[in-house]
C-alpha cells in the first residue's frame, strides 16, 4: 500500500514559509558540514591505521637502522616457534587436568608464566614492525 508523500514548505518560527534562497542556503550549510565530517573521519582513519604508523616509524629511522625491518621479519618465525613450544610443551601435557589444583597451577605459572608473558609481549611488539617492513627489506 503506497500513499503519496506531499512536502510543503516548512514555516519558520515566525510563521513565514522559508523561501527558495533560504532553503538553498540551508542545504549548502548541511553539505559543508557533511564535507567537514568526512574530512575528520578520514583523518581519524589515517591516525588509527597502525600499519601506516609503523611504516612511518621505519621510514623515519631508515637512515640509522636500515636493516631493522628485515631482521625483525627474519626473527619472527623463531620467536613464534619458541612461544608455541612453551604453550604445547610436554610438561603442560603431563600436568593436564591437575592444573585445577592450586598448588600445581602456581608451580606451573611460577616456572613458565614469566617466559610466556615475555615472549607474548615481544611478539606483539615486533609483529607490527615485521608487517610494516617492505618485502625486500635488507637483513643482516
Amino acid at each position: 500500500m503506497n500513499a503519496p508523500l506531499y512536502v510543503t514548505p516548512t514555516p519558520l518560527p515566525g510563521g513565514v514559509p522559508a523561501s527558495n534562497a533560504e532553503t538553498a542556503d540551508l542545504l549548502r550549510q548541511l553539505l559543508d558540514a557533511q564535507r567537514e565530517q568526512v574530512a575528520i573521519l578520514r583523518q581519524q582513519q589515517a591516525a588509527a591505521d597502525n600499519l601506516a604508523r609503523w611504516r612511518a616509524f621505519l621510514q623515519r629511522w631508515n637512515q640509522e637502522f636500515p636493516e631493522v625491518g628485515g631482521e625483525v621479519k627474519q626473527a619472527m618465525p623463531t620467536l613464534e616457534r619458541a612461544y608455541l613450544t612453551l604453550i604445547v610443551m610436554d610438561r603442560l601435557k603431563d600436568v593436564g587436568e591437575d592444573l585445577g589444583d592450586d598448588f600445581v597451577l602456581t608451580e606451573f605459572l611460577d616456572r613458565y608464566g614469566t617466559k610466556l608473558s615475555q615472549l607474548g609481549n615481544m611478539i606483539s611488539n615486533l609483529s607490527p614492525i615485521a608487517d610494516a617492513a617492505p618485502a625486500d627489506a635488507p637483513a643482516a
